[in-house]
Order: structure tokens, then C-alpha cells, then sequence
């Protein structure tokens, strides 16, 4: 309860301020569908109101205010909105025996979650290798630490478009590759980070009591190097998930998927269905929460069996 507290109450401010701010982001759709139910309101017509601001439409319109919480199509939905547009998609869809269609997002988040893992490990691989070489070899220290650097500067919108044109023209078929690519795009350069950090964490005493035992640098490596890294490391892949998540449903957008959290988001943005487009984003939010959970659980168990102080 120590530590379920204090994200229980971050999670209350949140849907506070949600709530907070569902009245001046639905107000004016609150008053044309008042306007057109025949009700009076001010200023009585739609371009009126679009010269008058949220607030002063709230105060000359006190008793259509609660009527923003409930449109079919709001701006900003509330938290329950989302919740049961995403239950029936999900939960809802599971009862039906539908887990698996294609309007489920459980399928959706079941399609994302592959590119994934697989951009996850290819970002994890070039990462710790980029990073077993920056500590072994200056020149690469060097080299490709700036290089590494410079790479996360390119903004991955721009970059995911050129990586699917680059993909088609080699022959690879599919998106599921692109989007891996784009995934480990942005995974391994935590990963890469934190394993640097990780490497060189040992202490020049602990170095040198391994040159006084004879040990290769082999062993120095796999004895001292590795185990000091895997806290660093494991920080690093919480990290690295989440981004690995948020670069593939950007791969999904500009590829014209019909399949992926991110093919829900850009269809429910080009179809006016905003419950859609927050029940996709939610569900990220979830599935990403899970995986850094599951790293986490791992991190404990291979900690503790390693004899780390948690």
C-alpha cells in the first residue's frame, strides 16, 4: 500500500483535471447540439459562438454545460466515456468470442505488441553490442557515441516514412519489418546508454584485483563488467520498451495499416471518432505498462537470485 499510494493519487489529479477540462473542450458542441434540439442559447448562432471564448460561452450558458459530458462525439471524452468505449472493445468483444476481430483492440494491441518485441530485440542487440564496443575500443568510443547521439536528434516522424520507401525498394514486403526497424530505432540508444554506464561502472580497485588473480580480459568481462551492468541494464530496457511501443505505432501511421494500435488512432482520426482514437491510446498506455512491469519483475528476480541489495 506504501507504494500503491502515491500512484493512486497521481492517477486522482489526472481524472480531476480531466474532468476539469471536458467542460471548455465540449462547450461549443454541447451548444449546437442544444441549438438544434431547439433550445435557447448564446450567442444564438454557430459563427457567433466561434468568435466568443470557452470561458465567456460558460458563463452565459451555465445549464448546458453538463451537456458536454455526455456527446457522442466529444472533443475531449470524460474518463468513463473511454473507459466503457474500451471495455466493449476489449473485454466486451473477448464475452462475444470476438477476441480476435479486427474491430477488437485486443487483435489490434496483439498485432502492435509483435513489431514490438521484435523491434525491442534488435534495438537491445545492436544496443548492448554498440555498447560492449564503446567500452573496449576507444576509437569506437570516439566514433560512434556522437554518432549514436546525433541519430536520436532526427525527428522519428520523418524518419519512419523513409525508412518504409528505403524497405519496399530492397524488396521487403510487408510493414511488419519496417515498423521493427522504426521500433529499434528508438530502443537501442537507451539501451546503449545504460549499458555504457553500466560497463564501466566497476571501480579501478576491482579492475586491478582482477589483474592481481591473472584473469583474462575475458573474464574480467563476464565476472565484473556484466554483473556490475545489469542494474543499468535493466533500467535502460524499461526505457527502451516504452520507446520500442511508441516507434511502432508511429511506423503504423504513415504505412496505411489496417491492423495495430496506431492503424486504430489514424482510422478513428480520419472517421471524427474520438472515443476510438482514446480507447486506442489508452490501451497503448496499458500495454506499455504492462511490459515495464513485466521487466521489472524480471529485474527483481534476476537481482536478487545475483545477491543485489533490491
Amino acid at each position: 500500500m506504501r507504494n500503491t499510494w502515491p500512484v493512486l493519487v497521481v492517477l486522482g489529479a489526472i481524472a480531476a483535471l480531466w474532468y476539469l477540462a471536458v467542460a471548455p473542450m465540449n462547450i461549443r458542441g454541447a451548444l449546437d447540439q442544444a441549438e438544434r434540439a431547439g433550445a435557447v442559447v448564446a450567442p444564438e448562432t454557430p459563427k457567433a459562438r466561434q468568435e466568443v471564448s470557452v470561458w465567456r460561452l460558460m458563463i452565459d450558458n451555465p445549464d448546458h454545460i453538463a451537456a458536454g459530458y455526455s456527446l457522442d462525439r466529444p472533443r475531449l471524452p470524460t474518463p468513463v466515456q473511454v473507459g466503457e468505449e474500451l471495455w466493449k472493445s476489449t473485454v466486451g468483444m473477448a464475452l462475444r468470442g470476438r477476441a480476435m476481430s479486427k474491430r477488437s483492440l485486443i487483435y489490434h494491441g496483439w498485432v502492435t505488441l509483435q513489431a514490438t518485441l521484435w523491434g525491442f530485440l534488435l534495438g537491445t542487440a545492436v544496443g548492448i553490442l554498440g555498447a560492449v564496443a564503446i567500452v573496449h575500443w576507444r576509437v569506437m568510443d570516439m566514433s560512434l557515441m556522437p554518432w549514436a547521439i546525433i541519430s536520436q536528434t532526427v525527428p522519428i516522424v520523418a524518419l519512419a516514412p523513409m525508412i518504409i520507401v528505403v524497405s519496399a525498394q530492397i524488396g521487403i514486403e510487408g510493414r511488419a519489418i519496417p515498423k521493427a526497424i522504426i521500433s529499434a530505432y528508438l530502443c537501442y540508444f537507451p539501451v546503449l546508454v545504460g549499458m555504457v554506464k553500466g560497463l564501466r561502472a566497476p571501480t579501478v580497485s576491482q579492475i586491478d584485483l582482477l589483474k592481481t588473480y591473472n584473469a583474462s580480459a575475458l573474464q574480467g568481462f563476464l565476472k565484473l563488467r556484466v554483473p556490475a551492468s545489469l542494474p543499468y541494464l535493466f533500467t535502460s530496457l524499461k526505457v527502451g520498451i516504452a520507446a520500442a511501443l511508441v516507434g511502432t505505432i508511429v511506423g503504423e501511421l504513415p504505412t496505411g495499416a489496417i491492423s495495430g494500435l496506431g492503424a486504430r488512432i489514424l482510422i478513428g482520426d480520419q472517421f471524427g471518432t474520438p472515443l476510438a482514437i482514446w480507447a486506442a491510446l489508452v490501451a497503448a498506455a496499458i500495454l506499455a505498462g504492462v511490459l515495464v512491469t513485466l521487466l521489472d519483475l524480471l529485474q527483481k528476480i534476476t537481482l536478487k537470485r545475483m545477491g543485489f541489495r533490491q
